[in-house]
């Protein structure tokens, strides 16, 4: 089995751009930053519960990786740069400390490596539970409404707020439910330890009034960039600067 994606041709010999979405986003989500790099392969994921990918369930993130593996080989995918957005950062980071073949750089956006203390892995299992819950039941409309009031999306404007709304409410809320608890923080390693010995280039960017992440990024990584006039979703708020931002890891 593969994940749905959209492949984009690029140069021969230069190496592929592979993007990972954030939760409820797709593979639409990373291309306006992909135009900037047409010289490259690029490679746009669905992950499961969202977009095409939308009927495929996981039960963790050791069946995400492999997912990723296999939609990597199907494609002839050789030597890449991993790049993913909060989930899709999560995602990234536990697929590359696993190992992945080829690999040339992991660029995270916003990604979480994993809670250290019990208590708080238990109150996100029942946090994600609740809005498992929410989105299996109500109207994705008024769950998104109350998903974009929490204090990571506080930098968000009325108007990028109610943009978000609406496009994220186009999805399933079965399948993003069953992602959700799938690959809920409190279910995920804490892959400090891992990231700390890797062997691949890391490099991490997240928006200055994203103090949350910000601290993380210290904490995990010797190249972080700071994405000025942006919050927590770097690419979507300030397009340009992560796309100059990418365009410099590309060239080190």
């Amino acid at each position: 089995m593969i994940l749905s994606a959209q492949i984009k041709e690029g140069q021969s010999g230069r190496p592929w751009l592979v993007f990972l979405h954030g939760f409820s986003g797709d593979r639409r989500e990373w291309q306006p930053i992909g135009a900037s790099f047409c010289e490259h392969p690029q490679m746009y994921i669905d992950l499961p519960g969202h977009g095409g990918s939308s009927g495929i369930h996981v039960n963790g993130f050791e069946d995400t990786a492999l997912l990723i593996r296999q939609t990597l080989a199907h494609y002839g995918v050789r030597e890449f740069f991993l790049i993913g957005y909060s989930l899709g950062g999560r995602i990234a980071m536990f697929t590359a400390c696993k190992g992945l073949v080829g690999l040339k750089g992991l660029i995270v956006e916003g990604g979480h490596p994993g809670l250290q203390d019990q208590e708080a892995k238990e109150q996100r299992r029942l946090s994600d539970q609740a809005w498992a819950k929410r989105f299996r039941s109500e109207p994705l409309p008024k769950v998104f409404t109350d998903w974009y009031q929490q204090p990571v999306f506080s930098t968000l404007t009325q108007k990028e707020r109610s943009a978000l709304i609406a496009l994220r409410s186009r999805n399933n809320g079965e399948t993003l439910a069953a992602m959700l608890e799938s690959t809920s923080l409190s279910a995920q390693p804490d892959l400090r330890q891992e990231l700390k010995n890797r062997t691949f280039a890391f490099h991490y960017l997240c928006g200055e009034k994203d103090a949350k992440f910000r601290a993380l990024a210290k904490e995990l990584c010797s190249d972080v960039r700071v994405i000025e006039n942006a919050g927590h979703n770097a690419h979507r708020e300030n397009p340009e600067a992560v796309a100059e931002a990418l365009a410099d890891i590309l060239r080190s």
